[in-house]
C-alpha cells in the first residue's frame, strides 16, 4: 500500500545484515508523491477488474461489480471461497489440516459490524500463546492471511484476525478510512473482547502487522503499552521518508479537499502488485483476491494515512515491547531503511531485525515457497522463544 505514498525506488539493495549494525535510514531515490494531481480536480477512473486467469465468467461478473458495501463483498467471498484451496500457491496448497475455524460478524459499541475469525491448534494440542494480526491497506485477513494462521496454528498458537471498517467483510465503505485513530479503536475494542475468551484468557498475547497493518499494531501498541508480550512487525508503513514526503503546500491542498470530497478516489496510485511479489505466478494467484480494495485512494483514507505515519515516527521511542521486524531487502513499497530506523529507535531491548535478501515487499505471500517458509518460521522460533 505504501507504494502510493512512497514512490518506487531506485536505490541499491540493502544487503542483509545481523540485527545490531544498522546504517541510517538513507534517501532512498526517488519521486515525490505526485499528489498535486488530486489538487487538480477530476474523478480518476477505477481499476479495471483482475484478469483471473482462468476464471470462469461467472467468477468474472461476481469480480466486476461495485464492492462500495459490506453485503456484496460477502456475496462476492462467498463465490470464490470454494475456488481458493485449488489455487496453485502454496498458502493454500500446503495448508495444515485439522485447524479449528470459526467465523464471526459482531457489531461493536460504535455500532459497526465487524468480521473477526480464529484458527485454532488441533484439538488435543495444547495452545501456547495467542497471536492478533493486523492486515494491510486494501486487505482482508480471509485470503493469503488463511494459510498463514493455519500454519501458525499448527505451531500451537490461537490466531485471531479481523477486517477493518470499510475492509474485507467488515461493515462500512470500501476502501475509506474516516481517522486512523478511529480504526485503531475499532481494532482494540474488538481484540480486548477476543482476549477475555476462555481459549486464550491468562496466555500470552502478541500483535502481528503488516505493512500498514504494521502501523496499526504500532499504534495499539503505544495505545497499550503493557498489554501486550509482544509486537512483529513485516514490511511495516512506519514512517515516510523526507524525499517522498509531499511539499507542505500540495499536503495543504490535500488535507482541504479531503474535508470537501473526504470519500473521492482522487489520490494517485501506482499498481504495487509488481512490486510486491518476487514470483509472478503468486502476483496471478493474488488476483483471486476479489474482495480487496484496488481502486483509486480515496482522499480523507490518504490523509489519515500521511497523518499516521506521521504521528508514529514521532513516537517510536516508546516502543518497549519485544519486537521483531521482518522485511524484504528489495522491498520497493515500504523501505527496509525505514525498518532499519525503527530498530535503532525503539527503548525495547529486546528487539530483533530480519532482512531477507532480494526479498520484496510481500515476504508472507509472493515469494518463493522456500522463502515463505523460511520467513513463518522465524515468527514461529521467535514467538516460541517468548512464550
Amino acid at each position: 500500500m505504501a507504494a502510493i505514498l512512497q514512490p518506487p525506488r531506485h536505490a541499491a539493495v540493502v544487503a542483509p545484515r545481523r540485527a545490531g549494525r544498522l546504517a541510517r535510514p538513507g534517501c532512498a531515490g526517488g519521486r515525490r508523491a505526485a499528489v498535486a494531481v488530486a489538487a487538480a480536480g477530476g474523478a480518476a477512473r477505477d481499476r479495471k477488474p483482475p484478469r483471473l486467469e482462468g476464471a470462469s465468467e461467472e467468477l468474472r461478473a461476481a469480480a466486476a461489480q461495485c464492492l462500495d458495501w459490506a453485503p456484496a463483498r460477502r456475496r462476492v467471498r462467498g463465490a470464490f471461497a470454494p475456488v481458493l484451496p485449488t489455487l496453485d500457491h502454496c498458502l493454500f496448497k500446503m495448508a495444515p489440516k485439522g485447524i479449528q475455524m470459526e467465523e464471526n460478524f459482531e457489531t461493536n459499541s460504535k455500532g459497526v459490524e465487524i468480521f473477526w475469525k480464529s484458527w485454532l491448534p488441533r484439538e488435543g494440542t495444547a495452545t501456547k500463546a495467542a497471536l492478533f494480526f493486523c492486515h494491510g491497506y486494501g486487505d482482508t485477513c480471509t485470503f493469503f492471511f488463511e494459510g498463514i494462521a493455519k500454519r501458525i496454528a499448527a505451531a500451537g498458537y490461537a490466531v485471531y484476525a479481523m477486517d477493518y471498517p470499510g475492509f474485507g467483510l467488515s461493515y462500512g465503505l470500501h476502501g475509506y478510512i474516516a481517522s486512523f485513530d478511529g480504526m485503531v479503536e475499532h481494532v482494540i475494542e474488538q481484540y480486548s473482547r477476543i482476549k477475555g475468551r476462555k481459549e486464550v484468557r491468562g496466555l500470552p498475547h502478541f500483535l502481528l502487522g503488516q505493512s500498514m497493518g504494521g502501523a496499526v499494531a504500532l499504534k495499539v501498541h503505544l495505545k497499550q503499552p503493557k498489554e501486550w508480550d509482544g509486537v512483529l512487525l513485516v514490511a511495516p508503513m512506519c514512517k515516510i521518508s523526507e524525499d517522498v514526503t509531499p511539499p507542505a503546500p500540495v499536503l495543504k491542498a490535500l488535507s482541504i479537499l479531503s474535508c470537501l470530497l473526504p470519500e473521492a478516489k482522487l489520490f494517485p496510485q501506482k499498481d504495487i502488485g509488481d512490486l510486491a511479489f518476487r514470483d509472478p505466478s503468486k502476483r496471478k494467484v493474488a488476483e483471486y483476491n476479489a474482495i480487496s480494495y484496488t481502486q483509486q485512494m480515496r482522499l480523507r483514507t490518504a490523509v489519515e494515512l500521511l497523518k499516521a505515519t506521521k504521528d508514529i515516527e514521532s513516537q517510536l521511542e516508546k516502543i518497549c515491547s519485544p519486537l521483531l521486524i521482518l522485511h524484504g531487502a528489495a522491498d520497493m513499497v515500504t523501505d527496509p531503511h525505514v525498518s532499519e530506523f525503527l530498530y535503532e529507535k525503539a527503548s525495547t531491548k529486546d528487539k530483533t531485525l530480519k532482512l531477507y535478501e532480494d526479498g520484496y515487499h510481500s515476504i508472507l505471500e509472493g515469494e518463493p515457497d522456500d522463502r515463505i517458509s523460511t520467513a513463518i518460521n522465524d515468527i514461529i522460533s521467535w514467538l516460541d522463544s517468548h512464550c
